[in-house]
């Protein structure tokens, strides 16, 4: 370790600097040719003030730390200046250096303190390090480009005067009325057929927000935009270099991804970022961000060195009695989220998006892990997740967990959530794919899934627990669970043994592309089936950008390093598939319509209950291991309105099949409002109480 020295402080004298009467904080002494005093201890991260900059860093193991000042672009710091003894606190350093201008440089740490591997210490002086609270990242603001650092990142101050006006509060969109539309910000509109002005960038994003109007969508969910590193050292079959293109890999937390920019924001890093999002809410469209707290991109031991490792390796990650790094994540090493001080920086990071950016939302990628105590073993009451359920500032927002991670922790239905917390159903999915295609056994299932999953989550506790999906960006497309019977990662280079194998999916009678009309046909129809039946089930429903056209990834179902077509969306298909564009959006309407869909509107209606089952005869739904017909009746009335009544039948079996609608009362009746055996969007049509339903289609009826 080398040896600790402390700065020569000069006594500050006022004749060298002239400060404006305004400000009461003034210098009282002078490292390296600067004028400094002790800092504001509170705020974390590089902070500008009226008379220079508050810079703020923890190390509970440090000996010291310095502060390195570099010109943009310079590989070296034009100056180092150590924190001496005294402006340390606790584990806290904290300094303000006065006439500091925030465009002129950029700002790294060096930190030294005892290095044991065996022990989870890791500090070595030689390292340049970026702050753990960095607003902005350099050397990253190209896609795909190395960083021109090397395996070192800096950050920059950035200045925060977004005008956000009265247009910028939250739409505050109740969580039964919200659809979701997961999207991937580059992939969005990087293929040529996007025809925006700015494509792979939030402004390209922001072009085809009248496009998510049209189609009725109310809520997008980003992928990571939070900075991460894009490049793998790998390549795939053909040479061609992959990508870390899906964005789980992150680097920092507070700082959005720069390349997702269109211009560079020097020191505004972020305001395409905040105008893409108030853009968001004068359309009335909410914005929630995919945020990866499970690890980071500095890997196991074999990883890269750049930040955490280095302030306090044994604090913001599990390790194991010897100093390794414990997996939780898959992916080579996890936060260790329940410690109090990354717990602090979690909530702190929340708070800042939701304060600096108006985020409405976010979805907590492998959120079990945020449950693990520091040992790795699963919590009760894991005091993390309890001060997100209530924490003030973030009283507003939706918090969405991904309740399972990579070690083998699967938390559907029993996420700790305070009656707080939803959760991607991930048994809605799995049950309601293999009740689609067929598969035996699946009709009870379906119908619970539909009611919103009473039987996961406690109906008389937690509300609006189940996000309903079919797709998201891991796995198939909706286009591809009805093309592709396997999975086909070929093009990602691990031989295709990446990937589920479990998909429950079904090509329809051929693998991949076909010309043959029926096998198309059907295709469409189980698009159909399945999106007509989401957006008639009880819960939060999600699908994924693309399926509205039929977008394909080509049977690839772990796209995460498809930095190509593969994972870009095809516009052009839009115009190909308009009928099924169509059909999304009268699903859409149709769903924003009848709230009864969305929501328990008051026990009941005409003596019907607020739900329930039915086989091709009312009332008569025992649900055999034999039986592929589901009808679920949703029934309710608001004060001062006539009831609602919805019928939703599906027939996942191979022929048509005759039923019965249940007897309404007098001054009631049926009409036919959606047929998924229509290639177009039908009108309602008026029917008496018997209907016959084709193969593997779904019909929905309502009383009016």
């Amino acid at each position: 370790m080398e040896q600790n020295t402390q700065p020569q402080l000069e006594k500050w004298d006022s004749s060298t600097v002239a400060l404006p009467r305004t400000v009461h904080l003034v210098p009282l002494d002078r490292i390296a040719g600067f004028d400094v005093r002790p800092g504001l201890y509170e705020i974390n991260g590089a902070t500008a003030i009226p008379c220079g900059v508050n810079f703020t860093v923890y190390s509970r193991g440090a000996t010291s730390v310095e502060l390195l000042l570099f010109h943009r672009m310079a590989a070296e710091p034009y100056a180092i200046l150590p924190f001496p003894k005294r402006y340390r606190i606790g584990n806290v350093y904290s300094m303000i250096v006065f006439g500091l201008n925030i465009t002129e440089f950029e700002y790294a740490y060096r930190v030294d303190g005892p290095h044991d591997p065996s022990k989870g210490l890791l500090f070595d002086k030689s390292r340049y390090l970026l702050d753990p609270y960095a607003k902005a990242v350099t050397g990253q603001s190209k896609w795909a480009e190395p960083n021109p650092h090397g395996q070192h990142y800096r950050a920059r101050v950035v200045k925060d005067d977004f005008d956000w006006n009265d247009e910028g509060q939250p739409p505050l969109i109740p969580m039964e009325d919200i659809i979701i539309y997961e999207l991937h910000v580059r992939g969005f509109t990087q293929d040529p057929s996007s025809g925006v002005a700015h494509p792979g960038t939030f402004s390209g994003l922001m072009e085809k927000l009248p496009y998510l109007q049209e189609l009725g969508v109310n809520a997008i969910e980003l992928m990571p935009i939070f900075e991460f590193d894009e490049m793998l050292d790998y390549r795939d079959n053909n040479g061609q270099p992959l990508y870390n293109y899906w964005g789980y890999n992150p680097v920092t937390f507070f700082a959005p991804n720069t390349s997702y920019t269109y211009s560079l924001e020097y020191n505004r890093e972020g305001n395409e970022l905040k105008r893409l999002i108030l853009e968001c809410k004068r359309r009335g469209i909410e914005v929630y961000l995919d945020v990866v707290f499970n690890h980071t991109a500095e890997g196991n031991e074999n990883g890269p060195f750049f930040s955490f490792k280095g302030f306090d390796n044994n604090v913001y990650y599990m390790l194991t009695p010897d100093g390794r790094y414990q997996n939780f994540s898959g992916c080579g090493n996890t936060l260790n989220c329940n410690h109090p001080i990354v717990h602090q920086m979690i909530l702190d990071c929340l708070r800042y998006w939701v304060t600096a950016y108006r985020v409405d939302g976010f979805r907590f990628d492998l959120a079990s892990i945020l449950g693990r105590d520091e040992n790795g073993a699963p919590m009760n009451e894991p005091p993390l997740l309890q001060a997100l359920a209530f924490d003030p500032v973030l009283a507003d927002v939706k918090l969405i967990a991904e309740a399972w991670d990579a070690g083998g922790l699967y938390q559907v239905g029993t996420f700790p959530a305070w009656n707080r917390w939803a959760e991607w159903n991930g048994r809605y999915r799995d049950d309601m794919r293999r009740y689609l295609k067929g598969d035996w056994g699946m009709a009870q299932a379906a119908a619970l899934r539909m009611i919103g999953s009473q039987d996961i989550y406690d109906a008389g506790v937690r509300k609006n627990a189940s996000v309903n999906f079919f797709t998201c960006h891991d796995g198939f497309t909706l286009y591809d669970l009805f093309a592709y019977n396997q999975k086909h990662n070929e093009s990602n280079g691990w031989n295709n043994t990446d990937g589920a194998n479990d998909n429950n999916s079904w090509n329809c009678g051929v693998e991949g592309e076909t010309e043959d009309e029926d096998i198309l046909r059907l295709r469409r129809r189980m698009i159909r089936n399945a999106f007509a039946l989401l957006m008639c089930s009880r819960g939060i429903p999600m699908f994924l950008a693309g399926d509205e056209f039929g977008n394909t990834q080509y049977g690839n179902n772990n796209a995460y390093c498809q930095d190509s077509p593969v994972s870009w969306l095809n516009w052009s298909l839009l115009e190909k598939n308009r009928d099924q564009f169509r059909f999304f959006q009268h699903m859409i309407a149709f769903r924003k319509a009848h709230r009864v869909l969305r929501t328990n509107l008051s026990g009941g209606a005409l003596g019907f209950p607020d739900a329930s089952f039915h086989g091709v005869n009312p009332w008569k739904a025992n649900f055999e291991d034999q039986d592929h017909y589901v009808g679920v009746l949703f029934a309710g009335q608001a004060p001062g309105q006539r009831a609602e009544l919805v019928y939703v039948a599906s027939n996942a079996y191979w022929r048509a099949l005759d039923g019965n609608l249940p007897v309404l009362p007098r001054g009631y009746h049926w009409s036919l409002a959606v047929d998924t055996t229509e290639e177009t969007v039908i009108g309602l049509r008026d029917v008496d109480n018997r209907f016959a339903i084709g193969p593997r289609s779904v019909m929905v009826f309502l009383g009016h």
